[in-house]
């Protein structure tokens, strides 16, 4: 699960050699990977592959088959759902359709308050958003990452800013009252004039959502190639600039600041993101999909070839499985319990000495027995986490 889809990780094993996670818990909420797009875009870290038309059917099918496993071992009453990847409106309306309707035959979908689905704008047209919206998608996050054709066109993205406002339109008139505009900031060449315009444009289309990250080079990635090899390099006060620039100009327009990146209307903050943060247990199906139950994580093989292979045989998908011991899981808890403006219980954070410093450099502060970063500490969010865990 992930505010943008699920990373791949771990070099998958043969499943002969794995352990399958122990199940026995009601799960509320729901990740599925899909992992295909019609570009690969060269700074995205996520597992993800080009479209084989051949093949997509027969994965849409091994997904519901997972599901069914999945229900045979714990109790399924999903209160959301996400739909990350890759591109998820890759798919067909067809099978997209297949998709939904499979979810809505295998389970009760009665309590799911939120149903997000990712889509970027050059897959999305009015017959898919109308098949998305009938079907009980109430969420739709849309990849937009920057309204400059320029920039557009070094993230390698297949739309152009027209595309991506016309596909905003189209979502609303279906009506899809729920639309994230995900962005990026720190990107190559990028200036903070083009930032801020960037944002006033998000701004004047009125999303209910807003998510702006900052580019991180990742490996196996040819972004991280490049600023490995020079063409590209980080600047660190120039990414706390895009970020400072971001809180002025959506708090300014009532976007509430949830979570580090996460910008939100009263009412509609991300349930499902809000779950993860919050440490619940989660499914997670498809290729390199985690899954979080009790004390077990577990992420299925990174491959969607293997994946339908191992799942329409019956196999387990599962590629890895980590025991979770009450110090990992308090350690997640408040790594991602202070990126949101919630905080964590003040008895968590032990070490008084520690944290004092931390309020005496304005990055924490102390609210209703709770500690929250403060402006300044949500700067450098990762770091003050990582000096409690």
């Amino acid at each position: 699960m992930a505010t943008t889809g699920e990373a791949a990780g771990n070099v998958p094993r043969p499943a002969s050699k794995v352990q399958r996670p122990t199940l026995n818990a009601t799960v509320r909420h729901l990740y599925v990977h899909i992992p295909f797009c019609a570009r690969i875009c060269p700074y995205c870290a996520f597992y993800k592959e080009r479209a084989d038309p051949a093949q997509t059917q027969r994965f849409c099918e091994a997904l519901l088959s997972e599901l069914e496993m999945l229900s045979e071992r714990c109790r399924l009453e999903f209160e959301t759902i996400f739909f990350g990847g890759g591109t998820p409106t890759a798919l067909s309306t067809a099978q997209l359709d297949f998709l939904c309707a499979g979810l809505g035959e295998r389970t009760d979908l009665s309590r799911v308050a939120e149903w997000t689905i990712e889509a970027n704008p050059g897959s999305v047209s009015r017959r898919k958003a109308a098949l998305l919206k009938s079907a009980g998608v109430t969420r739709v996050s849309l990849g937009v990452q920057s309204w400059d054709d320029a920039l557009l066109t070094v993230l390698g993205r297949e739309h152009n800013s027209a595309q991506a406002e016309a596909s905003f339109y189209l979502l609303r008139e279906v009506g899809l009252e729920n639309i994230s505009i995900d962005l990026m900031f720190g990107l190559p060449g990028q200036s903070l004039a083009q930032w801020e315009e960037t944002l006033q444009r998000t701004v004047s289309l009125a999303p209910d959502h807003v998510s702006a990250y900052c580019l991180t080079y990742e490996e196996d990635t040819d972004f991280f190639l490049r600023q490995r090899n020079g063409e590209y390099r980080v600047d660190v006060e120039t990414d706390a600039a895009f970020f400072e620039t971001a809180m002025r100009v959506l708090e300014a327009a009532e976007y509430a600041q949830y979570e580090v990146s996460n910008y939100a209307r009263p009412g509609k903050e991300s349930i499902h993101n809000r779950a993860y943060w919050a440490g619940k247990d989660y499914l997670g199906i498809g290729p390199s999909a985690f899954s979080t139950v009790a004390a077990e994580r577990w992420q299925n093989v990174c491959d969607y070839r293997s994946y339908s292979d191992r799942v329409l045989a019956s196999s387990s998908p599962v590629a890895s499985v980590e025991k979770l011991t009450p110090a990992t899981k308090r350690a997640e808890q408040i790594a991602l319990g202070l990126r949101t403006r919630w905080g964590i219980p003040t008895e968590w954070l032990r070490e008084q000495s520690q944290r004092d410093e931390f309020v005496e450099l304005g990055l924490l502060r102390e609210e209703e027995s709770r500690f929250v970063l403060t402006p300044r500490g949500k700067l450098l969010a990762d770091s003050v986490a990582e000096a409690f865990i």
